[in-house]
């Protein structure tokens, strides 16, 4: 059966974990009320996207 001869060190393991953070999600605001939206998305607060009203937020 394969087993590790030496423990892995800190070092060892924290550049094994490198790639495993979360990244930020990115923002943008809406050209139309001004509120952090996602990307090539929905505007939740107004309904806007790519310039135009595409569905009726009530208030």
């Amino acid at each position: 059966m394969a087993v590790p001869k030496r423990k892995t060190s800190p070092s060892k393991r924290g550049m094994r974990r490198s790639h495993d953070a979360l990244s930020v999600e990115a923002f943008q605001e809406c050209s139309n009320c001004g509120e952090l939206k996602r990307p090539h998305h929905l505007c939740a607060a107004c309904g806007h996207y790519n310039g135009r009203e595409v569905v009726a937020v009530g208030l």
